[in-house]
């Protein structure tokens, strides 16, 4: 009996020779930017992938020390009070998965506004809001089209004023974080240094990085006040990506390449609101007004890139024979605009007045002569029209009457020899010819660059925002919206252009 009660005892107060071992503390290399008054979801909250009947909402918690599990409530409301909750749901989130959180919440309403939040830790999340696509008919569409975001370029200021606008969604097209280490493409004088200071290599790395970038106060709100739609483009990677390779990968530095690419590929699935399916290629339907098209032009079947313009007439692929035959199965779609997410610039473009040794960008459509034809092909053997293309990568904001062959095909006065539209949207704050060079160095070179392509209608190489589409049943409208700085959290911005596009047409005015 005595036995027994000290034995009962030791293990009530845990009388063992074996010291309760610590608790091991989180320690990120981002810790120093996080914000205590938001913890544990410094990170914000963020949806993604609408469609009519579901969304992606999104999260990420953070706890103070290494855990195995954590749990994680979420809601969905139609009010933005939470007065009555539509549905929820626990569930947990682990270091499998980076602590991010995703839900795919079905069972929606189409075109509706819904708020969402999530509970872990003892903490509430910010509330997120977010909207469903319309089916049958609709008046308006209204997206924000951006690209190429880059910490040490500056703050993200276009996310900013995004987040103040009213949309349907937000269009990602690519380069939504950026792969160098410090210094190796940025303005370390603002004091917005890359972690980690190396080159992004490994999964660990890549997850350090989205982690950093969605500490912008900007892309917090933005996240929080819109549904995303993105698409990578090849700095989610390494710089000219595709599938067998990139500019910036050595495999006697960097290693294999295929690991480098999952590695990537895993983080940029934790760490956005997207739908995880056999593709990275999709296409969201908006009613009878529109049909968007999202492609993948870096890791499904992108050969590597021509070394000449010589090259480029040669037979190479940008999508890969799968996602080319998908493409043109949904061009044949019957809602009236069909907007294509395209990362690199579609239409031809003489780049000689300027940079007289690259005469094309290969790393484009131009690099890819055969493919692009052949598309062109299909629109005009089926009579396609209100086909956009919006298109990022370039760091400037363009549009554009595509055409090929222009000097011989294309008529300026009339517009005759053109097959669709292509609206660019410049940088969100990665660089472009304005961070090189004098500003009226930089407008010579755009009227340069007008005179030798007279189907480019606007060019503009030197400032950073956004592009604000609006599709209407009588006409597309493109604005550009540019922001005064970079240096500084900043909400000036200013509209630099407008431009429409009348339905049947493809004459920019």
């Amino acid at each position: 009996m005595r036995l027994s009660i000290i034995f009962l005892l030791c293990v009530l107060f845990s009388c063992s020779n074996q010291k309760e071992q610590p608790r091991k503390p989180l320690n990120e290399a981002v810790s120093g930017l996080y914000d205590s008054a938001r913890k544990p979801f410094y990170h914000g909250v963020a949806s993604g992938d609408p469609l009519p009947d579901r969304v992606i909402i999104w999260t990420r918690v953070t706890p103070e020390y290494s855990v195995s599990k954590i749990a994680v409530k979420w809601e969905v409301s139609e009010k933005p009070d939470f007065s009555s909750v539509l549905q929820s749901d626990t569930l947990s989130t682990t270091p499998a998965r980076d602590y991010t959180v995703k839900v795919d919440v079905q069972g929606l309403q189409p075109a509706t506004v819904y708020y969402y939040r999530f509970h872990a830790l003892n903490h509430t999340s910010p509330t997120g809001r977010t909207k469903t696509t319309p089916t049958g008919r609709a008046d308006s569409l209204k997206f924000a089209v951006v690209s190429c975001s880059n910490w040490e370029w500056g703050y993200f200021n276009a996310y900013a004023r995004i987040a103040e606008k009213e949309l349907d969604a937000v269009i990602h097209l690519g380069d939504y974080i950026y792969e160098y280490g410090v210094g190796r493409y940025g303005d370390t004088t603002i004091g917005r240094i890359n972690i980690p200071p190396h080159e992004i290599i490994t999964l660990q790395d890549y997850r350090t990085r989205h982690s950093q970038y969605r500490l912008d106060e900007g892309l917090r709100a933005m996240s929080a006040a819109h549904p995303l739609i993105a698409i990578w483009d090849d700095h989610e990677v390494a710089n000219n990506s595709y599938k067998a390779g990139a500019e910036n990968h050595q495999p006697d530095k960097e290693g294999d390449y295929y690991t480098r690419k999952e590695a990537a590929r895993k983080a940029y699935y934790e760490w956005l609101p997207i739908r995880e399916g056999a593709t990275h290629y999709r296409a969201f339907p908006f009613g009878e007004l529109a049909h968007l098209i999202m492609l993948d032009e870096r890791l499904e079947g992108r050969d590597a890139p021509p070394a000449t313009p010589q090259e480029a007439q040669q037979q190479r692929s940008m999508l890969g024979q799968t996602q080319l035959q998908w493409l043109l199965d949904n061009l044949r779609t019957t809602a009236q605009w069909k907007i294509i997410g395209n990362q690199v610039i579609f239409s031809d473009i003489d780049l000689r007045p300027v940079y007289p040794n690259m005469p094309r960008n290969l790393d484009a459509w131009d690099g890819y002569l055969s493919e692009k034809l052949l598309i062109k092909k299909f629109i005009l053997d089926n009579k396609l029209n209100n086909i956009v293309f919006i298109t990022g990568d370039t760091h400037a904001a363009w549009g554009i009457e595509v055409a090929t062959d222009v000097a011989k095909t294309y008529n300026p006065k009339t517009s005759a020899g053109a097959f669709a539209v292509e609206f660019g949207t410049t940088s969100v704050s990665s660089a472009n010819d304005n961070e090189y060079r004098s500003t009226d160095t930089v407008k010579l070179m755009e009227q340069q660059l007008l005179r030798a392509n007279p189907h480019i209608k606007y060019l503009n190489d030197r400032d950073h925002g956004y592009l604000l589409l609006t599709l209407l049943p009588d006409k597309a409208r493109a604005e550009y919206f540019v922001v005064e700085t970079l240096r500084t959290a900043d909400g000036r911005e200013r509209r630099d252009k407008v431009l429409h596009v009348k339905s049947g047409t493809i004459k920019l005015y």
